[in-house]
């Protein structure tokens, strides 16, 4: 049974020089589209080309608002040369809709009237601590664009407002015991099964991993270009057991690894909730998300003795900052276990494991009494 074709109107032809392109031809309401798009099949700048292509956006005008408030500084923003050319599709899209919140709230305010008291009012009024530090950190972006590009001359009130608290160490690192208890709950050859392997096993972040399919295996490899970076990694399937063997089981004709029943692509947004509804499923805290997965691997890396380049091209990182971390924290527990060797070899606690066992067990009749 040949699969529907998640991406309507979108053909592939190879050019005299043997590279592929991807065209999309189609007629909607009177309107004829015949263009080529940008990025790899599947990949967040190949779907926004094609959002983009079936509805285009109404010529804007470069700015609006008056002059001073918040709505005249964004709109100037998203108007720019930086804008358009130094941001990933992803990343503006994002973006665009964080800056567009603002706009909805305070878009008529003067960046002249705004205080930290009206920040950290704005910052409560988010999700979580997350997206309460984005928001300080995209306010601040508008004032030093305002001061670099417009020449206001306004103080920036985010310096004396303190970021809110957030989770040590950012996203929950899956646990052994987490693995194995979705593996238990979602079978393999089961849809979220194949999403959990492939998120496991190449460390691909959630708009990376619903814009993946077949037209990314080349050989014996998986290769694909991370949305955010726009970095590439090619990572050998032969070390990737458990993924393979959910990718065996597709249908031939199956383009996309993972699709809404109708074949229709996820958006990173949606996928991102439909995983987490099948981590509820399978029984797991909210702490275990599709990110944790991706620090999982890294992490299981470093703890065998990755360095950090090796992390980095893993990860599909721009530097090795974020990678040195996971080393960095590998390397401690390894020293610290030696350095207790040191000290303390000559003793040994025999039969370890059932006396931690027995500990566990009289620690929860204890709770159940």
């Amino acid at each position: 049974m040949t699969r529907k074709n998640p991406f309507p109107g979108v053909s592939r032809h190879v050019d005299r020089h043997g590279k592929v392109h991807w065209r999309l031809r189609k007629r909607i309401k009177g309107r004829k589209i015949d263009t080529y798009l940008s990025g790899r099949y599947g990949s967040a700048e190949f779907r926004a080309a094609y959002e983009a292509a079936l509805n285009p956006a109404p010529e804007a005008p470069k700015t609006a608002g008056d002059w001073g408030t918040f709505d005249h500084v964004i709109t100037h923003m998203k108007g720019s040369r930086k804008w358009r050319e130094d941001l990933s599709a992803s990343t503006r899209y994002a973006k665009g809709k964080r800056l567009d919140w603002i706009r909805s709230l305070i878009g008529a305010a003067r960046l002249s009237s705004f205080e930290a008291r009206h920040l950290e009012n704005l910052m409560d009024r988010k999700g979580g601590p997350d997206a309460a530090n984005r928001l300080l950190k995209e306010i601040s972006e508008i004032f030093d664009y305002a001061a670099k590009k417009l020449g206001y001359n306004v103080p920036n009130p985010t310096g004396g407002v303190e970021p809110h608290k957030t989770r040590k160490g950012g996203f929950h690192t899956w646990t052994d015991d987490e693995v194995q208890k979705f593996r238990d709950a979602h079978p393999t050859g089961s849809k979220p099964r194949l999403a959990f392997e492939l998120m496991l096993a190449t460390g691909a972040a959630r708009q990376d991993a619903c814009a993946m399919g077949r037209h990314n295996i080349k050989g014996d490899h998986i290769y694909y270009r991370r949305g955010k970076t726009g970095q590439e990694t090619e990572l050998p399937l032969i070390y990737m057991a458990e993924l393979v063997a959910e990718i065996v089981q597709l249908p031939h004709g199956s383009s996309l690894f993972l699709t809404h029943s109708d074949g229709k692509p996820y958006t990173p947004e949606s996928f991102g909730n439909w995983f987490a509804d099948q981590c509820t499923a399978a029984g797991l805290p909210a702490k275990c998300r599709a990110h944790g997965l991706r620090k999982r691997g890294a992490t299981i890396l470093a703890e065998k003795g990755a360095n950090e380049l090796q992390i980095m091209a893993f990860l599909a990182h721009r530097s090795t900052r974020e990678a040195l971390r996971y080393v960095q924290a590998a390397q401690r527990r390894r020293l610290a276990a030696a350095g207790m060797k040191l000290a303390h070899g000559s003793q040994n606690v025999s039969n370890l494991s059932d006396w931690l066992g027995k500990t566990t067990m009289q620690q929860h009749e204890k709770k159940g009494k």
